[in-house]
């Protein structure tokens, strides 16, 4: 991907400005207000037939009459001008456009075609094209401002190393706005409208390259161009650059209103979930939860293998600080028996264990402060240090005192996270900031943020999955039964339980025999692939005269049931007893393509939803590690006394699954297997469903 080419977009040393205004509080005037304010150190053409200066520069009627080719030009005309203004942009060798105008896919099937007009004719030209519908972008660090937010009313940008990319214009400038308010430095912003050309993940690429970004702040609506997407993530995890996004439209409701609103598909929530925790980008719940995980992930040390350990003035906080981590799986081992008995012998009647709670004594002995943090750096071993002051940290007489304690020992240890959390006034907290701590008031959001950084860290270093080599699939014309979607599967990798398809009684008589009672008996039909729903499936049918009962039974209850459905026998199945039913299947996304799902089987995956989602193809160990990541995984490692399941096995089979996804082409529409039936002694799919689309 040539996330590059982005350069002209974000780096421009010239900007043609088409609709430009003399009024600064305009559309078409605040980009050149705001330019000259920041001290844009390229050309600014304004371009406006009506006028011969605008804002004191120098006035072009057209494109054709610039002095140069620009290379940028931003379009704040209407309607057919719009595209227009493309047209003449392409013809002088421009590389890229912002488009504020709006009026295009986001409001229905006219504007949509008029909005592939403008990306035929951008692509023709070779030019990139950022929007339409779009609020624009700034890159501060070359006082680039094309953009008509009143966000700047209030405050430029303060220095740091985050950028911001956002599918909403209003809501990238409000992130950018609450960062500004916590000193939190977001110089460059990108916001994408309609994404005709540029999407999401470009600008995630430019930035995952960009040597001036570190952290990503992400908000998006619904994912386009899913290969840029996903290139973008991969990248910014080699070059070791977090992402923390906010993906939005989780709800039907939600969904709906990102396709009104930048003409987007939302996707399956659970999916685009599997998707970034597989490029270990982390998904923040609020906005405030996006910008703590920036600010955190600025410091950039991201621990492999992250703990907690926390220094308290307060027992109560310690138990709020333990139940937070403790719903995020954020260990908080116990400090080693040894120095737990040292830190006894300067308070007898502290609580050293872990939270480590030196008690109000650290007020009449400031040195406690420093010594029991030292004790936790050194003796703990923590990744992540916290310290609860509250207001002691922002008093004017004890905070300077505690500052200077925890700061020598963190100076000490500059390999780890050091957060506290206070209650003071902002030059305060710039203090704190500056001997090299993160500050919050609110102690859970401090175990949040830091617990994030150890999944950038667990996800740096993740070794790239070996490419899976896929089998050859070839599916048949039409949706087969379940012996022919059995055998398909069979092929692939996932055995089936020993059964056999019978047209008669008489057939279904002589493979019980040979298989072995007791056996299961299911309705054979491509049309009815819920079987149980009907009766379609006879359990522990014990001897020969069952057999031929239940034949009738299955025959009488699909004529009665499914009239119409196409009928090809009954299926006769060894029983297997004692295992734990498993539920496998894939399933095409919209937006990722092939995803594989795994959780328990039966009813239970409609009735509990404890499912695992993963794109098309992994191996084993990806396999395993979605299967262990179920709630019910007890159920297989012998919960309540029962023989643990061959999880390997169920590996094996959910890897074989996912492969068979990713080699069977767009035609494969769902392939289900539920349940497979997981034992100590192996796996087997006892009921299998591949459905296609018409050859």
């Amino acid at each position: 991907m040539n996330f590059a080419s982005l350069d002209p977009l974000i780096r421009p040393r010239s900007l043609a400005i088409i609709g430009a205004s003399d009024d600064a509080t305009r559309i078409g005037g605040r980009p050149i207000a705001y330019m000259k304010a920041r001290g844009f150190g390229g050309e600014l053409w304004p371009v406006n037939p009506k006028r011969d200066q605008v804002q004191g520069l120098r006035c072009f009627p057209d494109v054709a009459a610039l002095p140069g080719t620009p290379d940028v030009g931003l379009i704040a005309v209407p309607g057919a001008a719009a595209l227009a203004a493309v047209e003449a942009l392409g013809a002088k060798g421009t590389k890229a456009a912002i488009m504020f105008t709006a009026g295009f896919a986001e409001v229905g099937a006219q504007g949509a075609a008029m909005q592939d007009r403008l990306v035929e004719a951008a692509n023709r030209h070779g030019m990139r094209l950022l929007g339409p519908n779009c609020l624009g972008l700034f890159n501060d660090a070359i006082g680039f401002f094309p953009i008509f937010s009143a966000s700047f009313e209030q405050g430029w940008p303060v220095p740091g190393r985050i950028g911001i990319a956002s599918q909403s214009g209003a809501y990238g400038t409000h992130l950018y706005s609450l960062a500004r308010n916590r000193n939190i430095g977001t110089p460059v912003c990108v916001t994408t409208g309609n994404e005709a050309e540029v999407a999401l993940g470009d600008v995630l690429g430019w930035m995952a390259q960009a040597p001036e970004v570190d952290v990503i702040c992400a908000y998006a609506e619904g994912i386009r161009e899913s290969e840029k997407f996903l290139a973008a993530l991969d990248l910014a995890r080699r070059n070791r650059k977090p992402i923390v996004m906010m993906k939005v439209g989780r709800s039907e409701l939600g969904a709906h209103a990102a396709q009104s609103h930048t003409a987007s598909i939302a996707g399956n929530d659970a999916v685009t979930d599997a998707v970034l925790a597989e490029f270990g980008v982390v998904r923040a719940r609020n906005t405030e939860e996006l910008l703590d995980i920036a600010y955190a992930a600025t410091k950039r040390v991201y621990p492999v293998r992250n703990t907690l350990g926390v220094v308290t003035v307060s027992g109560g906080a310690g138990v709020l600080i333990s139940d937070v981590a403790e719903t995020l799986d954020f260990p908080l081992p116990p400090m080693p028996e040894a120095a737990q008995e040292r830190l006894r012998g300067f308070v007898p009647f502290c609580a050293p264990r872990n939270p480590v709670d030196c008690t109000a004594q650290a007020f009449n002995q400031i040195e406690l402060v420093g010594e029991f943090a030292r004790a936790m750096a050194v003796d703990g071993g923590y990744t992540s240090c916290l310290g609860f002051f509250t207001q002691v940290g922002g008093s004017p007489t004890v905070g300077p005192k505690v500052r200077a304690q925890m700061a020598a020992v963190a100076a000490e240890h500059p390999d780890r996270l050091w957060a506290v959390s206070i209650i003071a006034e902002p030059p305060v907290v710039r203090e704190w900031e500056e001997a090299g701590f993160l500050v919050f008031e609110d102690p859970t959001r401090a175990v949040v943020a830091l617990h994030a950084q150890g999944r950038f860290g667990e996800a740096f270093a993740r070794a790239p999955a070996a490419a899976a080599a896929l089998p050859a699939v070839s599916l048949p014309a039409a949706t087969p039964g379940e012996a022919e979607a059995k055998r398909l599967l069979a092929a692939a990798g996932l055995p089936p339980v020993p059964e056999e398809a019978c047209a008669d009684a008489e057939a279904a008589v002589a493979a019980a025999r040979r298989i072995g009672f007791p056996v299961v008996m299911k309705i054979l039909s491509p049309d009815i692939l819920h079987k149980s729903e009907i009766g379609g499936v006879l359990l522990g049918v014990g001897d020969e005269a069952a057999v031929r009962q239940g034949f009738a039974t299955l025959m009488e209850r699909a004529a009665a049931r499914a009239p119409g459905a196409r009928l090809e026998g009954a299926l006769v199945a060894k029983q297997v007893d004692g295992a734990v039913e498993m539920a496998l299947g894939v399933v095409r996304d919209p937006v990722f393509g092939p995803v594989a799902m795994v959780g328990l089987g039966g009813v239970f995956i409609e009735v509990l939803k404890d499912v695992a989602f993963r794109r098309c193809p992994f191996g084993e160990a990806e396999a395993e590690a979605m299967i262990r990541s179920l709630k019910g995984f007890a159920l297989l490692d012998g919960a309540r006394g029962r023989p643990r399941a061959d999880v390997a096995a169920v590996a094996r089979a959910l890897a074989a699954l996912s492969r068979f996804g990713a080699a069977a082409g767009p035609r494969l529409l769902s392939a289900e297997v539920n349940p497979l039936l997981a034992r100590a002694d192996g796996a087997w799919a006892a009921d299998a469903v591949v459905e296609v689309a018409p050859s």
